[in-house]
């Protein structure tokens, strides 16, 4: 009954954000030009991929060349090939977003999570360590996602079991990279950010699963991206992490 209760209480911080950012429209239209730029980008590469799955296919299984099924086994690929960009696309669109938009998105979330004291950092002082966290954590979702991925088309529980893990290990990720900004402003390392999440894993669930069931809608992943920042902001102040604030500036003797 808890875990349904901290399950709830994760998309509601999602629908806080929402409320937020349609109070704040300045805010809202300023955190929509970095998802914009990632979307064009991800829509690009997506065509492209289409284009062209089907000659992926055919070089990737030089083996089949002699089968008598070769057309249908390659159509197989090229559809499999283009449904796993799809499924990359979507559980990395955050991750990219974050990376493109850095200045915008601390700069929302700060307005969301006011904190005392802040020291405020360059840009383009926090952007690598952003770029390796995202690419540590994207390590992570490809380790649990790839083995789903294939798991997806056995019979039954690929169509059962398999979609609710794959929602929940998204999720869970989704809500690690959203959640950096307003944990690393609290001077909290990737390593202890894993373990409060992990230690909050109903309602993390619950943000990133919402998220992620709408970040599957096309568009609505651009449009719902400021909204998910500010989100992600609420849910450390009031839930992750309320009594961590930003380190103390050092005292001048």
């Amino acid at each position: 009954m808890r875990s349904l209760r901290d399950f709830s209480a994760g998309i509601g911080f999602f629908l806080k954000g929402f409320g937020w950012v349609a109070r704040n429209g300045r805010w809202w239209g300023f955190g929509l030009i970095p998802a914009l730029i990632a979307f064009a980008v991800y829509v690009v590469a997506l065509i492209f991929l289409g284009m062209y799955a089907f000659e992926l296919a055919e070089f990737l299984t030089p083996f089949a060349d002699a089968w008598s099924w070769q057309g249908v086994f390659r159509t197989l690929v090229g559809i499999v090939l283009f449904a796993g960009g799809l499924a990359l696309a979507v559980v990395t669109f955050t991750a990219v977003t974050l990376a493109i938009g850095e200045p915008f998105y601390e700069r929302l979330s700060a307005a969301a999570d006011p904190l005392d004291d802040e020291i405020e950092q360059p840009w383009w002082r926090t952007l690598p360590r952003s770029i390796r966290d995202s690419l540590v954590t994207l390590c992570y979702v490809l380790l649990f996602t790839l083995p789903l991925f294939v798991l997806g088309f056995v019979p039954v529980l690929g169509q059962t079991v398999v979609p609710v893990l794959g929602a929940a290990v998204s999720g869970f990720f989704l809500t690690v990279e959203l959640t950096t900004l307003a944990l690393e402003r609290r001077g909290v390392a990737r390593k202890e950010r894993f373990r409060l999440l992990r230690a909050n894993m109903g309602v993390t669930l619950g943000f990133g699963v919402a998220v992620f069931v709408l970040f599957l809608v096309p568009f609505v992943a651009v449009i719902a991206m400021p909204a998910a920042v500010a989100g992600a902001a609420f849910l450390v102040r009031h839930h992750i992490a309320p009594t961590i604030q930003a380190p103390h500036p050092p005292t001048t003797p």
